[in-house]
């Protein structure tokens, strides 16, 4: 007999986060077991989130980042969401098999678009002609978004991401969860929480602060537990990445143009854009991983040369080291460069701020060629910060064009970043958690690929 599961991923939750500011996750752990959960390299959301559903490093899965180069395009594209882009069987497809009954809701995860489960939710704004961008969800079955909109208010994308991302999107996305859970009782329940992901990376993991975001989030998920608990499922509680404390941005194309790699085209409207198709050698920043795309077979030797002699960079990988660490995979850049504990690489490849894209002053997750946590803040030089998000928005509800400009172009307001794996013997504070109600799937050792097999073990029993 099938066994109902939810899985509650509280991104950026570590081990020694278990504890008194979380009582309804210890709970969980209290009644089965936790442990330290081993990740992937890049320890980012679409590698580790692909590995979990899949049993597969990203050699296999395809997904070697948040974002990558898409060469045959020569662009950098991010945040796809088509679960198409992911190889290898997925675990409710495994469940499948098993039992034909066996149905999946999967709230928030990645890669949710015409994923082959039951219901599904994923933000997805609609961009009108004018300019505009009008927020919305896309959903499986297409009424479900409406459904769960109309009882509870348009999910708050706002909240999601950008300056003003707190716990409303997380307790929308929980909430929304539940309602499918009580209306259409899935088999698998896979559900996303993002809150913690937020502050740890504008204050740092060590700021004291970060005590009411465990609580926020504990709370979110008590909910779920409770009503699992009321169906008398098994709950699995897991993240994707630890966040470690930070200090320095790496401006690594900023070092690859400085040498004559990489090239910027400069558009009719005064700022620069990236030209990568042009360039020889240019990076897709990620977090603390860096995919490194070099046109000409003779400079990878000299560019992984000058990378390594670049402050702040621990490791570049080449085609020999990336089989040792399960990242050689076409999508891969010919290097992967890797930082030190306490930096982290900006996608930043101007060298005068007056140059830089009228994207880079915003938040723009899809036109970035890479990932900005700047986007987290708004911007601390400008004077009424507030007056100036008002005015955007008043502009947004009248219908005009506008332009979010509140975004700073100074990197050291980070604190907190991840991708590289922990160092050895920080695992509790720098790696994710797996945490069971049941202990009957128990392990000493739990490295990211054994996690589909243990939940497929949990639904269904041993094979």
């Amino acid at each position: 007999m099938t066994k109902p599961l939810v899985v509650i991923n509280v991104v950026g939750l570590t081990p020694s986060h278990i504890g008194r500011h979380t009582p309804n996750i210890a709970r969980v752990a209290a009644d089965g077991f936790s442990r330290p959960l081993g990740t992937v390299l890049p320890a980012v959301t679409c590698s580790a989130q692909t590995t979990l559903l899949t049993g597969l490093l990203p050699r296999d899965h395809g997904i070697v980042a948040n974002g990558w180069y898409f060469r045959d395009q020569a662009e950098v594209l991010f945040w796809r969401q088509s679960n198409r882009l992911v190889h290898g069987e997925r675990l409710y497809e495994a469940a499948k098999q098993r039992d034909s009954s066996h149905t999946t809701a999967k709230m928030f995860w990645w890669y949710n678009m015409y994923a082959p489960v039951d219901w599904s939710m994923t933000p997805r704004p609609s961009y009108p002609a004018d300019g505009r961008k009008v927020f919305d969800s896309y959903s499986e079955p297409p009424d479900l978004k409406d459904r769960l909109q109309a009882r509870l208010g348009t999910f708050p994308l706002l909240k999601f991401w950008g300056p003003g991302a707190d716990i409303a999107s997380s307790r929308w996305i929980a909430d929304a969860t539940l309602r499918v859970m009580a209306e259409h009782r899935p088999s698998l329940t896979l559900v996303y929480l993002p809150h913690l992901d937020y502050n740890l990376q504008r204050l740092g993991p060590d700021d004291p602060r970060i005590a009411t975001d465990l609580r926020e989030v504990d709370a979110e998920a008590g909910k779920l537990i409770d009503a699992a608990r009321d169906r008398e499922a098994h709950v699995v509680v897991l993240s994707e990445y630890g966040i470690t404390a930070v200090h320095r941005p790496i401006h690594i194309n900023r070092v690859l143009r400085e040498h004559g790699y990489l090239r910027t085209r400069r558009e009719a409207l005064g700022w620069e854009t990236l030209d990568c198709g042009a360039s020889r050698a240019f990076a897709v920043a990620d977090h603390q991983v860096a995919h490194v795309y070099v046109q000409r077979p003779d400079d990878v030797a000299p560019v992984a040369d000058l990378l390594r002699r670049t402050d702040g960079i621990e490791i570049v990988l080449d085609r020999q080291q990336k089989l040792a660490f399960g990242i050689d995979h076409e999508r891969s850049g010919e290097l992967v460069a890797i930082s030190a504990r306490d930096a982290w690489f900006t996608y930043y490849f101007w060298l005068d701020d007056a140059l830089a894209p009228d994207y880079a002053r915003t938040v723009d997750i899809h036109r970035k060629p890479g990932y900005d946590p700047v986007e987290l803040f708004v911007d601390p030089q400008l004077r009424f910060p507030k007056l100036r998000v008002a005015r955007r928005l008043a502009q947004k509800l009248l219908g005009f064009r506008y332009y979010m400009d509140v975004i700073g172009l100074d990197a050291t307001i980070v604190r907190g970043s991840h991708g590289r794996l922990p160092d050895p013997g920080r695992e509790a504070t720098d790696g994710p958690v797996f945490i069971s109600s049941s202990d009957s799937i128990e392990r000493d050792d739990i490295p990211m690929t054994v996690v589909k097999g243990a939940l497929l073990e949990l639904q269904f029993g041993k094979s």
